[in-house]
């Protein structure tokens, strides 16, 4: 009995000694400092420096005669005379005779309207004599009223107005006569020409179509954007407006050699186009087929037909600022940073953008700060670190007015 009870109470104590042991001596946790707030994101920034400046515009067009026109022949007969320079490509000047008709009968249709003249002042000084007679002769009635047909009055108005007549087709002869003779008002060259030496033609045949070589004009579609930048001719000018030509700078490629152009911008078509909304600027430039340019240095033609491109000066504006593309956020919005480096979102106007650079205007005050860097990481209301943005394109500094500012 004594075994019965005291084996089963011996493995017991044993087994509570063993669980207080192990209790006792359970590794106590080791305390560890609170967790780390995460760190913020660090972007690079560019503090903004807003300027006066003009921005350039750039477009595309292609150069056509500023006037260009059909020679008609006025009267008929043959052609008997060709200037060396009416060929296809020749250049002439003003009043130079290009083609001459056959004007034999002309001359003698000037000679028959002389002697038309000639018998009508000789009826007028007849009826003349006549009248003053019939005046004497009623004088020496003793009457005192006459009426109009014994003093030949009406003898003497139709034969007024039979001289008028006769020296009216005088003139017509002359003017048929020197029609002979074709020429041109301006000095330009010709494009096509339709007829030679030896060929009759018509009134009304077509000779030749010619146009002015003395100015050029490049028709320049704009955007609305564009055409914001431009003191764009949307007005008629008058005597008590001041403003200035808009110099244009043409550039193109004339037999493989990149060339230059200056002109100017003197006027804007009558509507907006209806379908595109493009406004239409007309660049004229003086003197395309000078040999030389304005400061003397050798300059190849300005051809019509020729596609070129073109820069406009833009209008002076204030608080502009030039910074990386990458600034941009979402087309029109720049993420600025307050003193608690915390983020913004900025409402600007885009004036401009080429491929690595983009110019903008906003009231935003001198030396905001602007991200280059991980928009899209960094919403507004977000702590950021601000790294300066050093080298390369990252340095950021405004256009100023003394170089246009050229969109590169």
């Amino acid at each position: 009995m004594l075994k019965k009870f005291i084996l089963p109470l011996g493995i017991t104590a044993a087994g509570i000694g063993a669980i207080v042991v192990l209790f006792a001596a359970k590794p106590q946790p080791t305390p560890r400092p609170p967790a780390e707030e995460p760190a913020n994101v660090s972007v690079a920034v560019t503090q903004m420096q807003p300027q006066t400046l003009r921005l350039s515009v750039q477009a595309q067009g292609t150069v056509m005669p500023k006037r260009e026109i059909d020679l008609v022949a006025e009267v008929s007969g043959r052609i008997t005379l060709v200037d060396a320079g009416f060929v296809e490509g020749g250049f002439f000047q003003s009043g130079q005779p290009l083609l001459q008709i056959d004007d034999r009968n002309y001359q003698a249709a000037v000679l028959e309207a002389q002697s038309r003249v000639a018998e009508a002042e000789q009826r007028l000084a007849e009826e003349r004599g006549r009248a003053r007679q019939a005046q004497r002769e009623w004088r020496d009635l003793g009457e005192e009223n006459a009426n109009n047909l014994f003093l030949r009055k009406p003898q003497v108005a139709a034969a007024e107005a039979g001289l008028a007549s006769a020296r009216g087709a005088l003139n017509v002869a002359r003017l048929n006569l020197e029609r002979t003779r074709i020429t041109v008002p301006f000095n330009g060259r010709i494009r096509q020409k339709e007829v030679d030496i030896g060929e009759f033609v018509s009134a009304g045949t077509r000779l030749a179509t010619v146009y002015d070589a003395e100015v050029v004009e490049v028709r320049l579609p704009l955007t609305e954007q564009q055409a914001a930048l431009i003191d764009l001719p949307l007005t008629p000018q008058n005597a008590m407006d001041s403003r200035p030509p808009v110099p244009v700078t043409i550039r193109g490629s004339v037999a493989g050699q990149a060339q230059q152009w200056d002109g100017q911008l003197v006027r804007t078509d009558a509507f907006v186009d209806a379908d595109s909304r493009l406004y239409y600027a007309v660049v004229e430039v003086q003197r395309p087929f000078a040999s030389t340019d304005a400061q003397g240095q050798p300059r190849a033609p300005l051809l019509p037909g020729l596609f070129v491109e073109a820069d406009i000066q833009g209008r002076e504006l204030e608080r502009v600022v030039k910074l990386p593309r990458e600034a941009l956020f979402e087309r029109d919005t720049l993420l600025v940073l307050d003193e608690d480096n915390q983020v913004a979102e900025q409402r600007v106007t885009v004036l401009h953008k080429d491929a690595r650079h983009i110019w903008v205007q906003s009231d935003l005050p001198e030396l905001t700060r602007i991200t280059l860097e991980k928009q899209s990481l960094t919403p507004a209301g977000t702590i950021v670190d601000p790294v300066s943005a050093v080298g390369g394109d990252a340095v950021v500094t405004a256009v100023s007015s003394s170089n246009d500012g050229q969109g590169e």
